[in-house]
C-alpha cells in the first residue's frame, strides 16, 4: 500500500527552489524550538519573519460573536519537554506585492482558509491577506502551498521590509503620472532576503504612487515612499521617482521628507538599498519604541540623513540587478480577459445605479471599467472567495488587486459585462454599494485577535457601517465623501491619523471600573498622499461614538461653506469649539444606570484591558547575528534527517552549508558586503576570525574553524554513513564556537576592551 505523500513531496516541483528551502530551514528551526535547542526569542523573531504571528488568547467574543481560542505562540511556556508541541492557534500574514492577484492564488487562499484557518480572508491596509486561527504546525505546509502558486510569506512581518504597496488603478488611472506597479514589484523582490534588509530595529514600510494629488498609495506617510515623475532629458522624457522618507503614523505621526528629486529610475535599487543600509547602521536598536526610520531621519535632520544616503550609496559594491528589471519593463502589460464593448442603454434599477455611481471606476482605456467589491471589515469568506475568483475568471482573467481600503479591485471589466457582473456579485453577497465613501470604513483587528487593542475597533466599525448604510440613501453627498478610519489603540494600525473623522481606542475609570473609549481625531488627509495628519481632540465612551458621528457631520452639513472640505472646516471651527461640541457625549452613566457603556461593540462582557499582551508587530530587536545563525542550526537540522534517511550526500551538504552560514553570520558582524560565494566567506572568515585569534577559546585554540577549512578544502569523496556523520558532528561544534565567538566579542565591546 502506497503512503500518502506529503504537500513537500506533491509541490517540490512547483515551488521556486529559493522559497522551497526558506520553508525547509523554517520547518528545521520549529523542531529545534520543540525540543529546546532554539532559543525562543531568536525563533519568534525567524517565525515572524515568514508571517507566523501571535494573536490575542482572552479566549472571549469577536465583534461578531464567534468564540476566539487560546494562543501559545509568544508564550515562554511553548517547550515545556522533547515531545511537547504547541497547538493554539495564531495568525499568518501573506504577502501580496501592489496587491496584485491572480483567480488560482485567491482560490489557494480560500482553500487555505476553509481548511487551515477559521473561514475567513482577511484584506489588511498593506494589501496583505492574513488568515486567523491557523496553527503553527500547518504553517510550513500552508507556505508550500502559497509557494506553489508563486506567493511568499517571508517578511511578512518582524523587523523586515514589509509588503510594498502601490496604487489599486495604477496602469488605468486618468491622472497617473506612469504605471508604477512593475516598479513596484521588481523592488519588493528584489529587497525580499536582501541582506541589507535584515538588520533592522524595526519594520519598514514601502509604496508606490502614481499621482500626486490623489490618495494613491499615501506615500506620505510611509517610511520610504516613492512618487513617480517625469523629466525631459536630451529631448525624451525620463521615467523617475520623488523618494520620500521617514513617515510613519504610530503613536505620535510624521511627515515622511523628501529625500531626493527625481531618482531615476535606474538608481531607485541602489538608493533604495543605500537607505535600509543607514537605518541598519545607525537606526535605534535597543528601544523599540524610537526604532522606527522616522525617528532617525528626525534626529539626525534631513540634510545629514542625505548626506549619509549619498556617502553609503558611493561605497555600495556594484549589483547588475539595479538595472536589469528594466530589460523586462517593455514587456509589462495586462491582458483583459473580454474585448472593450460599450454598455448600451439598458433599464437600470436604483439598486444598480447606486452600485455604479461608488463602485465603479471608468479607466483611461476606452471601453474598460475597473470595480471595487466592498469587503466590509475587509472580510471575504472563503466560499465568498471560491466565488470571486470564478467570478475573475469569467470577466477579467487574473487582473485582481486589493487595496489599502481592505477592498478587492476587479480591473479590465468590459463596459457592456457592467450589469451581469454587478449581479454576479450581489448573487455571492459582494454587491454592496458604497465603496470609496463613509460607509467604506477602515479598521484594525483590535480586540478582535491584536494583543495590543484597547477597544474594539471591528466591533465600532461595524455598528456604524451598519447604521450609515441604512441612511446612505439620504446622506448629503458631503458627507458621503468622508472617510472614516478606527485603530483599535492608539498605534494607528487602522489608519486613523489620515481620515477625515478619525477614532482610536482607549479606557477610563469610572467607580472602579473600565470604560471602553474611542479618542476621536479630525481634519487628516487622506488625498495628497495622506497630505497632513488629523489631531486629537478628545475620548468619548465607545457607546456614544454614534451619536458624536451624528453630531459632527450634522454641523457639517450645515455649517460648512460653498466647496469648504471637511479639513477647512475643522480647521475654521477650531478646536475648543471642537472639544466643546464633543463635551456633552463624554459624561459615563453609573454602572447601575446604564451597564451598556460598561461592555465594548459586539461584546456583551464587562470591558476590561487586563488581556493585552506585548505586541508582536516588530518582534524582539534581535541581533544580526543570532538571526543569521539560527539559520545555519536550521540547515544542520536538515543535515540530521538527511542523515537518518541515509542521503548521506544531502547530508553532507546540509552540514557544509551549515557552518558556511555559521562562519558568514560572524563575517557580517565587521563586513556586511561579504556575499554568499563559500570561497568568499571563508576567505573572510579566516581572515578576520582565524589569523586573528579572535575565534579562539582557552580550549579549543581554534580546532573548530579548521573543521569549517577541512570541509571547504576537501569535498567529502566517502559519502558513507561514519564520514558524513562526523562532519554533521564537526558542524554542530563549529555552530557553537561561532555562538561562543560572538558571546565573547559582545562581552569585550560591553567592558570597553579594545578588538
Amino acid at each position: 500500500m502506497s503512503q500518502i505523500s506529503t504537500w513537500k513531496e506533491r509541490l517540490q516541483t512547483q515551488m521556486a527552489d529559493d522559497l522551497a528551502h526558506e520553508i525547509d530551514i523554517f520547518e528545521g528551526q520549529m523542531e529545534l524550538r520543540k525540543q529546546g535547542k532554539l532559543d525562543e526569542k531568536v525563533f519568534a523573531e525567524t517565525r515572524l519573519r515568514r508571517g507566523v504571528y501571535g494573536q490575542r488568547y482572552d479566549n472571549g467574543q469577536r465583534h461578531d460573536g464567534a468564540q476566539t481560542q487560546t494562543l501559545a505562540y509568544p508564550s515562554s511556556d511553548i517547550v515545556k519537554g522533547p515531545d511537547t508541541l504547541w497547538d493554539a492557534p495564531g495568525m499568518m500574514r501573506i504577502k501580496i506585492p501592489f496587491g496584485g492577484l491572480t483567480a488560482v492564488q485567491l482560490d489557494v487562499m480560500a482553500q487555505l482558509a476553509e481548511e487551515y484557518a477559521d473561514d475567513i480572508l482577511h484584506v489588511t491596509t498593506r494589501q496583505d491577506i492574513q488568515l486567523h486561527f491557523v496553527h503553527i504546525e500547518d504553517t510550513p505546509d500552508l507556505m508550500r502551498r502559497l509557494a506553489a502558486v508563486g506567493i511568499t510569506t517571508l517578511e511578512a512581518c518582524g523587523n523586515s521590509v514589509r509588503n510594498v504597496t502601490a496604487c489599486p488603478l495604477a496602469g488605468v488611472c486618468h491622472t497617473e503620472t506612469f504605471d508604477v506597479t512593475p516598479y513596484s514589484k521588481a523592488l519588493a523582490y528584489y529587497l525580499l532576503g536582501h541582506d541589507d534588509v535584515q538588520d533592522f530595529g524595526r519594520k519598514v514600510k514601502i509604496a508606490f504612487s502614481g499621482c500626486e494629488h490623489e490618495a494613491c498609495a499615501l506615500v506620505k506617510m510611509h517610511d520610504v515612499g516613492f512618487l513617480a515623475r517625469v523629466k525631459e532629458h536630451d529631448g525624451e522624457l525620463k521615467r523617475g521617482f520623488d523618494i520620500y522618507v521617514g513617515g510613519g503614523l504610530g503613536t505620535v505621526p510624521h511627515q515622511a521628507r523628501l529625500l531626493a528629486e527625481f531618482v531615476s529610475e535606474e538608481e531607485i535599487f541602489p538608493v533604495s538599498q543605500a537607505v535600509a543600509r543607514v537605518f541598519a547602521r545607525h537606526g535605534e536598536k535597543r528601544n523599540r519604541n524610537r526604532a522606527r526610520l522616522k525617528f532617525l531621519v528626525a534626529q539626525v535632520g534631513i540634510e545629514e540623513f542625505r548626506r549619509l544616503v549619498a556617502e553609503e550609496r558611493e561605497t555600495l559594491p556594484y549589483d547588475p540587478r539595479w538595472t536589469a528589471y528594466l530589460d523586462d519593463l517593455p514587456n509589462y502589460s495586462e491582458t483583459p480577459a473580454r474585448p472593450p464593448i460599450r454598455l448600451e442603454d439598458f433599464s437600470a434599477s436604483e439598486e444598480y445605479k447606486n452600485w455604479q455611481r461608488t463602485n465603479v471606476y471608468w479607466q483611461r482605456q476606452p471601453g474598460y471599467a475597473t470595480v471595487t467589491v466592498n469587503l466590509p471589515l475587509g472580510d471575504l469568506s472563503s466560499e465568498q472567495a471560491f466565488q470571486l475568483a470564478d467570478i475573475a475568471r469569467e470577466y477579467v482573467g487574473d487582473n485582481l488587486r486589493t487595496t489599502v481600503e481592505q477592498n478587492i479591485v476587479l480591473r479590465w471589466v468590459a463596459e457592456a459585462d457592467l450589469p451581469a457582473l454587478y449581479e454576479a456579485l450581489t448573487a455571492v453577497n459582494l454587491g454592496a454599494p458604497g465603496a470609496g465613501t463613509i460607509v467604506d470604513i477602515t479598521s484594525c483587528p483590535g480586540t478582535d485577535t491584536c494583543k495590543l487593542g484597547i477597544a474594539s475597533s471591528r466591533g465600532l466599525a461595524g455598528e456604524l457601517r451598519t447604521r450609515l448604510a441604512a441612511q446612505n440613501a439620504t446622506l448629503p453627498q458631503a458627507v458621503k465623501d468622508l472617510r472614516i478610519k478606527i485603530s483599535g489603540c492608539f498605534n494607528s494600525c487602522g489608519q486613523h491619523h489620515v481620515a477625515d473623522i478619525g477614532f482610536f481606542g482607549n479606557s477610563r475609570r469610572r467607580n472602579n471600573r473600565t470604560v471602553p473609549h474611542f479618542q476621536v481625531v479630525l481634519g487628516g488627509k487622506w488625498q495628497e498622499n495622506a497630505g497632513s495628519y488629523g489631531l486629537a481632540v478628545g475620548a468619548v465612551p465607545s457607546k456614544k461614538v454614534p451619536e458624536v458621528l451624528d453630531a459632527i457631520t450634522s454641523r457639517y452639513v450645515v455649517e460648512r461653506e460653498r466647496s469648504e472640505n471637511f479639513q477647512e472646516w475643522i480647521g475654521r471651527l477650531g478646536k475648543k469649539e471642537v472639544r466643546d461640541m464633543l463635551t456633552p457625549f463624554t459624561e459615563i452613566p453609573l454602572y447601575e444606570a446604564d451597564k451598556t457603556f460598561y461592555s465594548d461593540w459586539g461584546d456583551p462582557r464587562e470591558f476590561g484591558i487586563g488581556d493585552m499582551g506585548v505586541g508582536e508587530c516588530a518582534g524582539e530587536v534581535i541581533t544580526l547575528f543570532s538571526f543569521e545563525i539560527a539559520k545555519a542550526e536550521g540547515i544542520l537540522f536538515d543535515a540530521l534527517l538527511a542523515l537518518d534517511d541515509a542521503d548521506y550526500a544531502l547530508a553532507d551538504e546540509r552540514a557544509y552549508q551549515a557552518m558556511i552560514l555559521a562562519a558568514r553570520a560572524l563575517v557580517r558582524n565587521q563586513f556586511l558586503d561579504v556575499g554568499d560565494n563559500p570561497a568568499d566567506i571563508v576567505n573572510e572568515f579566516r581572515q578576520r576570525f582565524y589569523d586573528t585569534q579572535l575565534f579562539y577559546d582557552r580550549y579549543a585554540k581554534g580546532k573548530f574553524a579548521r573543521y569549517l577549512f577541512a570541509r571547504h578544502e576537501n569535498p567529502n569523496p566517502g559519502l558513507d554513513l561514519d564520514s558524513v556523520r562526523q562532519l554533521v558532528e564537526e558542524a554542530n561544534l563549529f555552530i557553537e564556537a561561532c555562538h561562543a565567538c560572538d558571546a565573547r566579542l559582545a562581552g569585550a565591546l560591553a567592558g570597553g576592551v579594545s578588538l
